[in-house]
């Protein structure tokens, strides 16, 4: 298979998405190591362990499932971690309001992509054109 299937990439957006909301709604900001530490491992290892979670519930072989780039869900982790890292640090010094914009950036973006719109997408859309322009010139 060449890409991410679908189900694995809406398990780990709602993970994301529960997660920051589980800690921004009991102010317990160390659950926001969850996903932080699923991002990094799926960053180093190229295996997301929140796919673990989706893979009982598919009924299909993976590839009858649509699937999405890896270079862009790599992307998007990327910026996930970042965001999240920023948020926990943040949380850690104190400065509430700074970790919570963060981790909201974070969830917000994740619930978007699950309604259909990718944020990252368009970011890295937007730095590959700008790219190819400087290179053409």
């Amino acid at each position: 298979m060449s890409g991410i299937p679908l189900p694995f990439v809406r398990t780990n957006q709602w993970m994301i998405v529960f997660t920051v909301l589980a800690a921004l709604l009991f102010s317990q900001p160390w659950i926001l190591v969850i996903p932080l530490l699923v991002g990094i491992i799926s960053l180093s290892t190229g295996k997301n362990p929140a796919f673990w979670l989706a893979s009982p519930f598919l009924s299909k072989p993976l590839d009858q499932y649509p699937a999405e780039d890896p270079d862009q869900q790599r992307f998007n982790q990327w910026i996930s971690v970042i965001c999240l890292a920023v948020s926990l640090i943040a949380f850690t010094l104190g400065w509430t309001t700074v970790g919570t914009v963060f981790a909201v950036m974070v969830a917000l973006a994740a619930f978007i992509a699950i309604l259909g719109f990718c944020i990252g997408c368009f970011i890295r859309y937007q730095y590959l054109q700008w790219k190819h322009r400087r290179q053409k010139g």
